[in-house]
């Protein structure tokens, strides 16, 4: 990746801003803390390759846009990098021919939504950064983008952790009933991979203490109006179970876009 020219200026909250990846230094910082959140903290299951590099990566990094998010106390380039999401707009994914998430789902309703549409993906934040004011700045540099590409629909596979969906199957099955996306947008997990959503019958689990049990990021694309696909799916290298997420810009919670619209729309138009 050669260095270019941001699209909108770094965001900041104090000590901490967010930009896009520019060269490839910052791609290989944003690398290396995939690598220690998902393979050293979360247990993902490292190839030789992975292992040796110290890095988390694969083909769609080279076509994808980075969010970061640096702690200038850190430093000001890549050594300060300590939050990160993976952006996947149409034209790069056709690239290499499909969305990453592809491997997992069925997505041809979502490819066939009319507008542009953007995968959201490999999204983590060092341990010690996990809080309100990164996920805020995140989520800002999101609503920039989307701002910027007029994305109409966002997508992309979010995680529970462990690989066995009874652990999970209040969380599931409050997920299908409650969250289900309409059949013209709804990703269905392929045949082969498919994991039956609804674990538990509907009157035998308390959909509060479900919804309070979701992972924070789950709960954020519900709060943004966010939808699931159909089937879970077990991802044994990262040691997770997967659900399908889709979140049509125009439904997005307000808080996180007209602020920044009234602000930004201009620099970045």
């Amino acid at each position: 990746m050669t260095a270019q020219e941001p699209i909108f200026p770094e965001i900041r909250a104090g000590n901490l801003g967010l930009r896009l990846a520019v060269d490839e230094a910052d791609t290989d910082a944003i690398q290396a803390l995939r690598y220690r959140v998902f393979y050293e903290e979360m247990g993902a299951k490292a190839d030789a390759s992975t292992a040796a590099s110290h890095r988390d990566a694969d083909r769609y990094d080279a076509v994808a846009d980075h969010l970061m998010v640096v702690d200038h106390a850190l430093g000001d380039g890549p050594e300060g990098v300590i939050g990160t999401y993976r952006l996947i707009r149409r034209e790069a994914a056709a690239k290499l021919g499909q969305f990453y998430s592809a491997d997992e789902y069925d997505v041809a309703t979502v490819e066939r939504f009319p507008g542009n549409i953007m995968e959201l993906g490999r999204s983590c934040v060092a341990s010690a950064y996990r809080g309100r004011s990164t996920m805020q700045l995140l989520w800002s540099g999101i609503a920039a983008y989307v701002f910027h590409h007029k994305i109409a629909l966002m997508f992309g596979c979010a995680s529970l952790p462990g690989t066995e969906p009874d652990a999970i199957g209040d969380e599931l099955t409050y997920l299908y009933y409650n969250h289900l996306a309409p059949p013209e947008i709804r990703p269905r997990a392929l045949p082969h991979r498919y994991i039956e959503m609804r674990r538990v019958d509907q009157d035998a689990y308390d959909p509060r203490r479900a919804l309070a049990k979701l992972p924070p990021l789950i709960k954020g694309y519900l709060r943004l109006g966010g939808f699931v696909g159909d089937g879970a799916v077990v991802d044994p290298q990262f040691n997770t179970t997967d659900v399908a997420v889709v979140v049509k810009t125009d439904l997005v919670t307000t808080r996180y876009y007209r602020h920044y619209e009234r602000q930004s729309r201009d620099p970045i138009a």
